[in-house]
């Protein structure tokens, strides 16, 4: 078998890739999503010609190949490019073998798989914040939650901000007195402390029992967030943004971080994000995969976090809704009593929507 075709099509900045086998077998994946327009460009004109007629159940050797060729071009792109064709070789994969990726990757470790209802907002009112959290818990069984806190993405990395004065310690509160004490509360402050604040924001942390604090520093600063891990006593996580595996070398090996959060879109797909987990597993750290929207990573995840062995904790679950993913996928994953089962059919064991390909903007390259 060789690869011989690969066709992608971009809809709301959702990248979907398929990888033709000159069998006629093919396997359906997605690029990241956010840049699709450029992420779609560089996976036509760098890494096609890299892929074609190379074997299509070999994607670890592929992978290998496209990084190596790559290699003056580091960085975000080449990643969310790649991920596509990786994610697309395991449904390939899966479908020509008849089974889930999940079982593909060593067999389900856990299934259904825990999930925490993350939130993405940061323009909420904690009292609000607290209420809706204690309705979802109620209502789909969460066990666990995540909040934004500090500024974010809204301000300067590192600007020790807050998105109102007093916001993040009255979040913070309100959730743990809407949840009680059952439900762990994880925080994400995205880049947004020093080390210094964050320690005391940590400190803050630990008196409401949170369980995770998450990319309390910028992110390629592993150095100050060392330095936050090693003041707390909460839980630090982070590496959602890395897509280099030496840097989550790096981050685990000098204990930076007690969770890792490979995005498999960010990183550069399925085979990339195991060993990044590999890596945190080494040196007995655990990891819980960064999955913040409703398009196919949410699916590619739901398979990875059941197989890996130290995906030990609940996996993210956006609560926001994303009404730009509406649709492409035949059916949507459902949480039931704070967990989600995987798919029992081959490959991704869901379906891309043909009609929502049908309305995409579509491109194809071909072995010459």
């Amino acid at each position: 078998m060789k690869i011989v075709r690969i066709e992608t099509w971009l809809k709301n900045d959702i990248p979907v890739c398929r990888v033709h086998a000159d069998t006629g077998d093919f396997g359906t994946g997605q690029c990241s999503t956010y840049g699709g327009a450029v992420t779609v460009k560089v996976l036509h004109e760098m890494l096609a010609p890299i892929v074609f007629g190379e074997d299509p159940l070999g994607a670890e050797a592929i992978c290998d190949r496209v990084m190596d060729r790559t290699m003056k071009f580091p960085g975000t792109f080449v990643c969310r490019a790649l991920s596509g064709i990786d994610t697309a070789l395991w449904d390939l994969k899966g479908r020509l073998w008849g089974r889930p990726v999940a079982d593909l990757l060593g067999g389900r470790v856990r299934d259904p798989v825990p999930m925490y209802a993350s939130s993405m907002r940061r323009d909420i009112a904690p009292d609000d914040e607290a209420e809706r959290l204690r309705r979802l818990a109620r209502e789909q069984g969460f066990r666990a939650v995540k909040v934004r806190i500090g500024t974010g993405p809204q301000a300067r990395w590192g600007s020790d901000g807050d998105m109102w004065p007093g916001r993040t310690e009255a979040l913070v509160q309100a959730v743990r007195a809407a949840l009680g004490e059952e439900v762990r509360i994880n925080v994400d402050a995205n880049s947004s402390y020093t080390a210094h604040k964050a320690v005391r924001v940590g400190r803050m942390l630990e008196r409401f029992g949170v369980f995770h604090f998450e990319e309390p520093c910028p992110y390629p600063d592993i150095e100050s967030t060392r330095a936050v891990a090693d003041a707390l006593d909460v839980y630090v996580a982070g590496g959602e943004q890395d897509n280099s595996i030496p840097q989550f070398r790096r981050m685990a090996a000098m204990h930076a971080v007690d969770i890792v959060q490979p995005d498999i879109l960010y990183i550069g797909g399925v085979c990339r994000a195991l060993r990044a987990a590999g890596v945190a597993r080494e040196f007995g750290l655990a990891c819980t995969p960064h999955a913040a929207n409703r398009a196919m990573v949410q699916l590619f995840t739901l398979h990875f976090a059941a197989a890996v062995p130290n995906c030990l904790y609940e996996q993210e679950w956006t609560i926001e809704p994303t009404d730009w993913s509406d649709g492409l996928l035949e059916r949507p994953l459902e949480i039931e009593d704070g967990a989600v089962k995987v798919p029992d059919g081959p490959g991704w064991g869901i379906e891309v929507n043909e009609d929502w390909l049908q309305d995409a903007e579509g491109r194809v390259s071909e072995l010459r």
